[in-house]
C-alpha cells in the first residue's frame, strides 16, 4: 500500500515549527521597533538640553563692560593744575612758599 500523505491541519512538528518562525519574526520587529523609539528619545533629549542651555544663556546678564581706568590722582587734571602753577609761578602771581603749599595740595 502506498503511503498516503496525510491532509488538513499540520503535525506536531509543523506547527512548531510555524509558531517558532512567527515568533522569532515579531521578536525580530519589536527589537526594531524598540531600538528606532530609544534612538528618536535620544535625539529629542539631545534637542532638549541644547534648547534649555540657549534659553539660559539668553537669560544670562551680559558681561560687565570695563571701565576706563581712572587716571592716577586726578590725571591730566593734575598735570594741567601744576603747570598752570608753575607758569603763574614764574610770572610772579605766586611766591615760592605759595607754589610749594599748592603743589603738595593737589599731589596729596
Amino acid at each position: 500500500m502506498p503511503l498516503m500523505r496525510r491532509m488538513g491541519r499540520p503535525g506536531l512538528i509543523g506547527m512548531a515549527a510555524r509558531t517558532a518562525v512567527v515568533a522569532g519574526t515579531a521578536s525580530a520587529v519589536s527589537g526594531n521597533v524598540a531600538r528606532r523609539q530609544q534612538g528618536r528619545a535620544e535625539a529629542k533629549n539631545e534637542q532638549h538640553q541644547y534648547e534649555l542651555q540657549q534659553e539660559a544663556a539668553a537669560m544670562a546678564p551680559p558681561a560687565p563692560v570695563a571701565a576706563p581706568p581712572a587716571p592716577a590722582a586726578g590725571g591730566t587734571d593734575v598735570v594741567a593744575q601744576l603747570q598752570q602753577l608753575a607758569t603763574l609761578k614764574a610770572q610772579g602771581v605766586l611766591s615760592e612758599g605759595e607754589f610749594e603749599a599748592a603743589k603738595a595740595k593737589l599731589l596729596g
